[in-house]
Order: structure tokens, then sequence, then C-alpha cells
């Protein structure tokens, strides 16, 4: 049973981050962050990375392996933000 809640864990990450990758690809499209805030998913990207090595220090692989997915989707939005934020 542990181990069907973790890969279900580890699943739920890969889904999270199919939802950031939504959000870059909406950005993306529009070249334009208009309404987003860069430091929210700053501050998201930095969590996944302490999930990311909590994972490892603790072997957690499904941990690991998902906080990654999520960092490389949430990380594409945190930088398309940047690059496309509206100029004053």
């Amino acid at each position: 049973m542990k181990d069907i809640i973790a890969i279900m864990f580890g699943l739920g990450l890969v889904a999270n981050a199919g939802l950031f990758l939504i959000q870059a690809i909406k950005i993306y499209k529009a070249k334009s962050s208009k309404g987003l805030s860069t430091m929210t998913f700053a501050g998201f990207s930095l969590l996944q990375i302490i999930g990311i090595l909590h994972g490892f220090f603790q072997k957690d692989y499904y941990l690991l392996s998902g906080m990654a997915a999520s960092l490389l989707a949430c990380g594409t939005v945190t930088i398309l933000s940047i690059i496309y934020r509206e100029k004053k």
C-alpha cells in the first residue's frame, strides 16, 4: 500500500507540472506575462528545489522525479514571465 501511495504521489507531482505547463504555453502564445506574479513562481521554483533535495537525501525518487518535472515546468513559467514582462 505504501508503494501505491508513493506512485500516486509522484504522478500527482507530474500532473502538477502539467498545470504549470499550461501557464507557460499561455504566456508564450500571448508574448505577455501581464497579471502574473514572477515572485510567486520564483518562490514555487525555490520550494521545488528544496523538495528535490529532500527527495534525494531521503532516497525518495518518486518525490525527486515529480519535483524535478514541476521545477522544469514552473521554471519555464518563471523565465517566460521575466522575458515577456510588461515594459513600463
